[in-house]
Order: C-alpha cells, then structure tokens, then sequence
C-alpha cells in the first residue's frame, strides 16, 4: 500500500516538473464526467434504435441535466436516461397526491367529497398550490408513503415539513405511476384511473407544454407539468404525459434541473417529446 503511494507521489512528482501534470489529469476526467446513454429496446424493428439515436441528438446541444423515460405498450418499447437519478419534484407530485387520496378512498370504500373534487380539479388542471397543500396535510405522511409503497415508487421520497415540491422523484417511480394510471392494476380502481386522466387531460392551456409538444393529431393527452427556481441547479423543469392512439399507448417522462430559465427547460423537454411523437407514429 504504502509503496504504491510513493510511486504515485513520484510519478506526479516527476511530472510537476515536466510540466505533464495538466495531460494526466486530463486523461483521467473523461472516465470521471462520463454522459450517460440513452438506451433503447422496442419489439420493433428498428424502433429503438431510431428513438436512440434521435433522443441524442435532441439533447446534444442542451446545458443542464436531463432523465428521459419512455414506454409504449403497443411495441413493448422502452427508452431510459438517467432513470435512477432524483429530481426535486415541483409540481409533478401532485399527481402522486391525487393518487393517493384516490388509492386511500378505494381502502375505505368511499368516493371523494365535493371539496376533495374541487381541491383535486384545482391541483391538477391549474396546478393550484393552496389546493396541494390542504390535500398533502389531510393525507398526512404514513397514507403518501403507504401509497408509494403500494405503488412500488420505492425512489421516491416525499418532501418533509409540507414542502411537497421537494419530494425527490426519478423517471423509474413516475413512469411506474404513469402504467398504473392507464393499465388495470390493483392499486387503483378503474374510477379513479379515469378520473385522473380527465382531469390531466383538462390541464389549462397556458400548461400544456412539455411533453405533449408534437403530438400527432387524434392522439388523446394527458399531461402534468412541474417548475420551480432554486439556488442551486437552477430552473426545474420536468412533464409527464400518458398518449393513446395511432396504434400507440405510451406514457413519457422528461425531468430536467441545471435550466437558466423556465423557458430554456421547456424547450428541452420538447425537443424531446418531439422526435418520440414522430419516430413512435411513423413506427
């Protein structure tokens, strides 16, 4: 141990000398700051590698940290960048909370109260942050996790204190909530799923960018978007959406922090959501 020390201590010893120093250290940053993949897999022919390669161009050129997921059921296709990676939430969770204050009814064999569907219409189709925090509180800690746990989010992890825009979540957990919105599960009842999508599908217009940008026509959409400046990471900004039609039933996925501006993250995301519409309707 101790000679290998040594030996490194004068190998970079003998270089500060040379005047080496700045190539070694070079030559070890590329290992270091290696820029995940995109990665693909499709059951059909050479749709995942269209979307692959398409996926990389789309943020070739883009500054800040962006995870991607993407899959259709159609032609069991799946797309993943940064899957595993936490986010602070922002408004994104509150599909999370309307989830569980759905999943928490079904257990005591209720429907919601005329508040709870003015609080939720609110939460969702206006991203209503008042609304959030009434229904977060009511639910209270051990109903979200016990919902997540039931979901199998097991990356996500709520915000503590009531700050529920800064719940950590990944692509991996929201595109988990995303099947379980648009697939029979046993979570859900098939009420709620509905209800959920059609209010998602509701979403205010001056809201509906993201992922839904370059959708093909007669294609439904359902779509919740998050934003929230910070000191670090900049401008968060992230889109969910769940597609239907064409041929295709898919769900996406794209969560971005690192944005200097709103703005700047929204076109991130839709050069993103742009070239899986097309190269999905052209499969």
């Amino acid at each position: 141990m101790t000679s290998g020390t040594s030996r490194r201590a004068r190998v970079l010893a003998a270089a500060v000398g040379t005047g080496v120093l700045v190539p070694l250290v070079a030559a070890a940053t590329p290992a270091a700051a290696a820029t995940p993949a995109v990665t693909c897999t499709s059951a059909r022919a050479g749709l995942a590698a269209k979307l692959q390669q398409d996926i990389t161009a789309a943020l070739a050129t883009r500054k800040g940290t962006v995870a991607v997921g993407l899959y259709d059921r159609s032609t069991n296709t799946t797309c993943t960048l940064r899957a595993s990676s936490a986010y602070d939430s922002a408004s994104v969770v509150k599909v999370t909370v309307l989830a569980t204050l759905l999943w928490d009814a079904k257990k005591h064999n209720r429907y919601l109260t005329d508040r709870e569907n003015t609080l939720a219409k609110a939460m969702i189709t206006k991203s209503d942050n008042a609304a959030t925090s009434t229904l977060w509180k009511q639910l209270g800690m051990t109903k979200i996790k016990g919902f997540l746990t039931a979901a199998g989010m097991t990356q996500t992890k709520p915000g503590a204190n009531g700050y529920w825009g800064l719940t950590q979540i990944t692509v991996t957990d929201e595109q988990k909530l995303l099947k379980l919105l648009t697939a029979k599960n046993t979570v859900l009842s098939d009420n709620s799923r509905a209800y959920t999508l059609k209010l998602m599908g509701q979403v205010v217009s001056s809201q509906r960018w993201g992922t839904p940008y370059g959708v093909p026509s007669g294609v439904t959409v359902a779509v919740k978007n998050g934003w929230l400046q910070r000191s670090t990471y900049g401008w968060r900004v992230h889109s969910v959406g769940a597609f239907k039609g064409g041929g295709h039933d898919y769900m996406m996925t794209v969560l971005t922090h690192g944005n200097s501006t709103m703005n700047y993250g929204i076109a991130t995301i839709q050069a993103v959501a742009k070239v899986i519409h097309r190269d999905l309707a052209a499969s």
